[in-house]
Formats: C-alpha cells, structure tokens, sequence
C-alpha cells in the first residue's frame, strides 16, 4: 500500500474517495507469476487486472501462429477493462511479461461500479485510448522503424515499469513481442552491447547508457508518453 493507503497502481490511485470505497470490498491481491495468462483473445474474461509491479505483455495473433505486442502494461495501466465494459471476450492476449503484485476484481463487479459512476467510466475510457495510442504507435513502429529503434523503445518502456536497469528478457521472448527472427535480435543486441549502450548475458539485459539508448529509440516511445501523459496525468 502506499502512503494513500490504496495499492500502487496509477488509476486506483486517481479514483475520488467515493469510488475507490466502492471498489475496495472487492478488490484482491495477488501474484502475477511470469508467463501466467491474464487474458486470451475470444475468451470470457474473469477477472479485470490493476498492476502494482511488474509487467503485462498485450499481444496479438495471426492463424499462421505469428504473434506480435501492441502494448506493454504495468503500474499505470488496467488489463481487461475495456472487455469487461463490453462483452466481456478479450480482444487481445494478455501474459505476464515481469512478475509482480496486482489487484484483481471480478468482471461483474467492475460492470457495477463502471454503471453507478461516470466519473470512473471515463477514467476506464481514458485509460483505452491511451491502449489505443500504444497500439496504433506499435502498428507505425513495425511498417516503418528498424529493428534496433524499435529494441530501445521496448527496453525503455520495461525500463520504466520495473525501475530497474536490469531486465529478466530473453531474445526468444523479445523476438516475440518484435515480430521479428531471434537472429535479428541477436545481430542488434550485439551491436549495442558493443557500443556499451547494454550489457547482455543469457536471459538478462542490463541498461548501460540510458542517455544512448533514448537516442536509439524512435520518437514513438515519447509519442506514447505524452498521449498518456495528457489523458491520465504523467505516468509513474
């Protein structure tokens, strides 16, 4: 909990008092487990998710198997709401990227504070426009920015959900959320690596210079940033 006594989650942190009463009854805490699914696309969702750490990969799928991340969400983020204000089938795949805390609550309960407040339903639109900035800004950094921009933009991004420098990503998972072969992966993270903008060992990726980095990434990681920052205040 945090000085507020509420979790550390960004949107339950900006709920006014009445609404966050009304939530609280029904709120529960749990481990996000890496690689645990929170959502899966075409599937009745259960459970809207509130991160307090940690990571959440928002993902989709072609028939041919292809998978690709339109978004990566965290602490400033809500996985779920925008089925659970609908018809409660999930869009997107949803899969733990970092492990953490999360609040959870279940889909008919969130329907009922979503219908007896305005002021909490907007803050649930918001909070899908800017999941459509991500996706759209995704969608615009794979047509048309090299590999090694959109690297950085990723790190960046997983930078500032974990606090930390230090990532626990694979090339085989980040190949993934890319789009992209492993051997691509693999050429761009060497290159940094020997340009000391990273440091990478098996399975863990280590930020350098993160002055360097931001120089790498494309302008998509400040667009999404300032789309947040204008419709849900600066995130954390």
């Amino acid at each position: 909990m945090t000085a507020s006594g509420r979790p550390p989650n960004q949107l339950l942190q900006m709920l006014d008092a009445a609404d966050f009463d009304r939530l609280r009854p029904h709120l529960a805490t749990v481990e996000m487990v890496r690689e645990s699914v929170l959502g899966e696309a075409g599937a009745a969702l259960r459970y809207v998710t509130f991160p307090h750490s940690g990571s959440v990969s928002v993902s989709v799928s072609l028939s041919e198997g292809q998978t690709i991340e339109v978004a990566m969400l965290g602490r400033d983020s809500v996985v779920g709401s925008g089925a659970a204000l609908t018809d409660g089938i999930a869009l997107a795949n949803a899969v733990v990227l970092f492990p953490g805390r999360a609040s959870t609550l279940e889909v008919a309960a969130f329907r009922t504070i979503a219908a007896a407040s305005l002021p909490f339903r907007s803050l649930m639109v918001r909070h899908e426009q800017v999941l459509l900035a991500h996706a759209q800004q995704s969608l615009l950094c794979n047509t048309l920015h090299p590999v090694e921009a959109r690297l950085a933009r990723r790190l960046l991004r997983a930078r500032d959900l974990s606090d930390s420098a230090s990532l626990p990503l694979t090339q085989e998972a980040l190949a993934q959320m890319m789009g992209v072969r492993r051997n691509a992966i693999s050429l761009v993270a060497h290159a940094l690596q020997r340009a000391g903008v990273i440091r990478y060992t098996r399975g863990q990726i280590e930020i350098i210079d993160l002055p360097a980095l931001k120089a790498t990434s494309c302008d998509c990681y400040s667009a999404v940033r300032a789309a947040h920052s204008r419709l849900l205040g600066t995130p954390p």
